[in-house]
């Protein structure tokens, strides 16, 4: 009865999140109600649940986790003010007249809102706000314009100093815990979010390399189908909206990967110092200041409660001995990662179909990752897989989460088939580098060692 309530958990978080609910409220009370149905049947015992409140002030003190507010502030403050707006212009002036000019300058435009995002929602939603709609007046092929603003928008997920990889470097030091204490040994070097932004460089400079060449292939195969548009804004201008925003993302980065100051210490200084940008720039006032705080205050909250509800999900769902089920199930299917870590992430792929980034992160993450550190699998290899399977889901038809955001913002006249065509192209060189890193380790492990 325990092994079949815990089956039966995710079976009801697979069956619930597709009707819109709120994540962080339908994850926690299928928690709570499945813990009362184990009481019920006598397989559970509630008092486990006395544990949360020691877990919830751990939550509070973890400091990787206390960057996330200020993280997505310093990601609010581009978007309220005119900084995206104006960055995107800037970009355009400089490669809008040439054939692709304007694709390119929206994957530019992504590569400095990701970081700042670090949810593909938010950046789809934004490219296709500022970018959309000077590719479509430009008459450019409307396929080839969806699939650009759905890829580039998923880089969120991937590119440091992403918040959705603050996120999985903790909860994969929680499993990497989890596997040493499943192996009876004694606690290992945990993995330092540094060690994964590191990781992340060879697979994010493929797929970034990967998605410039398929944009310039584009321009020389078919020039008329992304034609230039030309602007009058002078090179001064253009580099005055450019260089401040692009400085402050780049030195957080590297005073993080560096070890010179903590996560949270870095992103605070991000965030103080795109508010005197804002100041600067004469676009920050009172009113825009709260409008900012409040708009931090509840995406902040909405993650913090998806926390909370995933740590009492996982809390039941070990009551249940599901994890023990779990690993049992892959450890005694498989002697070796070397075919365990396809299967698992083959189902990771098909989870990104209808969960979330971060509701994969909390819930398949702390459960699945274990075995396979446990068979032999390395860390950072796992988690750089993670990242980028999750990356690929999103834009994988027919439900990838950053082909609907795209169909959010698009024309009223553009179908789903139109959006499908278009990423095509990006779908196939983001199954390319998942496989390579999944075959290649080194792609994910060399640089850290390196550094």
């Amino acid at each position: 009865m325990a092994s079949l309530l815990a089956a039966l958990m995710f079976a009801a978080i697979g069956l619930l999140l597709p009707l819109g609910f709120p994540v962080g409220f339908t994850v926690l009370g299928v928690a709570i109600g499945f813990a009362a149905l184990g009481q019920l049947f006598g397989v559970f015992n509630v008092h486990l649940l006395s544990a949360l409140p020691l877990r919830v002030l751990n939550l509070m003190n973890n400091d990787l986790l206390q960057a996330v507010p200020l993280f997505i502030y310093m990601g609010a403050v581009m978007e309220r003010t005119k900084m995206s707006r104006d960055l995107f212009t800037s970009l355009g002036a400089l490669f809008g007249p040439r054939p692709a000019g304007l694709a390119i300058a929206t994957l530019l435009l992504g590569l400095l809102l990701a970081p700042a995002t670090g949810a593909i929602g938010a950046t789809v939603v934004a490219l296709g706000l500022l970018a959309l709609p000077p590719m479509l007046e430009a008459r450019y092929d409307r396929p080839f314009a969806l699939g650009v603003t759905a890829a580039v928008g998923t880089l969120g997920t991937v590119l440091p100093p992403s918040l959705i990889l603050i996120l999985l470097g903790d909860q994969m030091r929680i499993a990497q815990s989890d596997a040493q204490r499943l192996l009876v040994q004694a606690p290992a070097a945990p993995l330092l979010l540094s060690k994964l932004y590191v990781g992340m460089v060879l697979p994010v400079v493929l797929v970034i390399t990967g998605y410039a060449t398929i944009l310039l292939w584009r321009a020389l195969r078919s020039p008329e189908s992304c034609p230039g548009r030309p602007s009058a804004i002078s090179a001064r201008r253009a580099a005055i909206s450019i260089v401040p925003p692009f400085a402050i993302i780049a030195t957080t980065l590297v005073l993080i990967v560096s070890g010179k100051l903590y996560t949270v210490e870095a992103a605070a200084a991000a965030a103080v110092a795109m508010t005197l940008w804002a100041l600067v720039r004469r676009e920050m006032s009172l009113r825009t200041l709260a409008e900012i705080v409040r708009l931090v205050t509840r995406v902040a909250g909405a993650i913090f409660l998806l926390i909370m509800g995933a740590n009492t999900f996982s809390l039941v769902f070990r009551g249940f001995a599901g994890d023990v089920l779990v690993r049992e199930a892959i450890t005694g299917s498989f002697s070796s990662p070397t075919l365990a870590v396809p299967v698992v992430f083959g189902l990771l792929l098909v989870f990104g179909f209808f969960l979330d980034a971060l509701e994969i992160i909390f819930l398949v993450v702390p459960i699945a990752i274990p075995p396979l550190i446990v068979l032999g699998g390395d860390p950072l290899w796992l988690a750089v897989l993670v990242g980028v399977t999750l990356q690929t889901s999103f834009l994988l038809p027919p439900s990838g989460f950053a082909l609907f955001f795209a169909r959010s913002v698009a024309p009223k006249d553009v179908s789903m088939t139109t959006i499908y065509r278009g990423v095509r192209p990006f779908v196939l060189l983001q199954i390319a580098v998942l496989l390579a890193v999944l075959l290649l380790p080194g792609l994910a492990t060399w640089l850290p060692g390196r550094a």
